[in-house]
């Protein structure tokens, strides 16, 4: 048996036991020497890579258990367990196969490996409009629509649907579900008659728009806005398709939006503000084209607020990974957003929520989608390296919202009815 012992934090902490600080895996192999020796070699390689602080290795019983214990000092490796590998190293071969080279081999690699994977790829360049460029290679390899269906945001789930089991409910009908639950959120439901004109910012293939637009009726019409020209085009085809004549797409750069002020009865922002390299600016421009008292509303992902207790090296490094892996300049707090919503001087009613108990799901749900369904990358060899560092990128996101790293950050406001400064901010 071998023990891998991990560290536990944040939310993760709250939830363990009291003066507990890490958690133990227990490892084990009982069915046959060969198999044994093999299986526990592999396995202090996927520790190693998995992040485990040490393994110790233990006489064998014959169960499976994960544990969590109390750690009162630093767990150093106990190096007992070096002779102990040295002899496994020993055996020759397993079914013809020559299985030190192949153990050396992994043993070797994986720390490279593991190097690769967690160096950022994907890093944000407004200059090279990274961001429509990766969505248009998403749109385009038709995967990313395959498992998330027409929206490409996180899904809602209640206490009653974690407490039975995420995977249970149906991966895009939790997409849905937000959708809902945001446009009660926004105050939607209780206007007197539904808004006219409505803009989706970050609008994705159009998945919300359409929804809108069906929902509100053909009283309103709903624009969606992206930086994607082939987002644009399968939203725009996917409205033909349904025959809602109350919708169009555009691409735009929501920082520099082309349309007048006070154009629309509301705005509708659902996960992209975490593109925008200027979020005072991001939230500035949709106030500019609401109309007074027209309804304003925000999901995005956020940072957590460091104003008291600042980031450390580790949530630094984990964070920088989580926005350059997925083009994304920087987050921030939930309460950096309320300050830029608070400095237009014109936005009111302002009120924010963090919906990470009801979202984290999102996270793993999405992997275990396509565990089930894997035919479509399969059929794809050359999208095999992107999925599998797209599938590290939302482990890694479940976990920081786990730890409380992230969250999901929700915002509303009206607009002043007057359309002018409701009080002086630069004071």
């Amino acid at each position: 048996m071998l023990h891998f012992c991990f560290p536990l934090s944040g939310r993760q902490r709250s939830r363990a036991p009291a003066h507990t600080d890490a958690f133990v895996l227990e490892f084990v192999v009982s069915h046959g020497k060969a198999l044994v020796e093999t299986m526990m070699r592999l396995a202090i390689v996927l520790g190693a890579a998995l992040g485990a602080e040490a393994f110790v290795a233990r006489p064998t019983p014959k169960y499976m258990a994960v544990t969590r214990r109390p750690a009162a000092a630093k767990v150093n490796m106990d190096m007992a367990i070096l002779p102990k590998i040295n002899k496994l190293l020993k055996s020759p071969v397993i079914g013809g196969v020559p299985i030190v080279p192949v153990v050396a081999g992994v043993a070797v690699a994986a720390p490279v490996i593991k190097k690769i994977l967690d160096t950022p790829s994907r890093t944000y360049n407004r200059e090279e409009n990274t961001v429509g460029k990766e969505y248009d290679a998403w749109t385009e390899e038709g995967i990313l629509e395959h498992y998330w269906g027409e929206h490409i945001h996180l899904g809602w789930y209640s206490p009653q649907e974690m407490k039975d089991g995420y995977k249970k409910k149906n991966f895009i009908q939790a997409k849905y579900d937000f959708i809902d639950r945001m446009m009660a959120f926004s105050g939607l439901n209780a206007l007197e008659k539904p808004p006219a004109k409505v803009l989706d910012v970050g609008c994705g293939i159009g998945g919300t728009s359409r929804y809108l637009a069906s929902k509100l009726g053909s009283d309103s019409h709903v624009t969606g806005i992206t930086l994607s020209p082939n987002q644009v085009a399968r939203a725009t085809a996917l409205a033909k398709e349904r025959g809602l004549d109350n919708t169009e797409f555009k691409v735009m750069d929501a920082l520099a939006m082309k349309f007048p002020d006070n154009s629309f009865d509301m705005v509708w922002a659902c996960e992209s503000g975490e593109h925008m390299p200027d979020k005072k600016k991001y939230v500035e421009e949709m106030a500019r084209v609401l109309k007074p008292g027209g309804v304003m509303v925000m999901a995005t992902w956020c940072s957590r607020d460091d104003t008291e207790k600042p980031l450390d090296e580790v949530e630094r490094k984990n964070l920088n990974y989580l926005e350059s892996e997925w083009t994304h300049p920087h987050f921030i707090s939930i309460e950096d957003y309320v300050k830029h919503f608070e400095s237009t001087g014109y936005l009111e009613t302002i009120h924010s929520e963090d919906w990470w108990e009801c979202t984290i799901a999102s996270w793993r749900h999405s992997i275990w989608v396509g565990v089930y369904d894997p035919w479509p990358v399969v059929r794809r060899p050359w999208v095999w390296y992107k999925t599998l560092r797209d599938g590290i990128c939302l482990e890694r996101f479940h976990r920081s919202f786990d730890t409380g790293l992230m969250g999901y950050g929700m915002v509303r406001a009206r607009k002043s009815t007057e359309g002018y400064m409701v009080k002086d901010v630069t004071m």
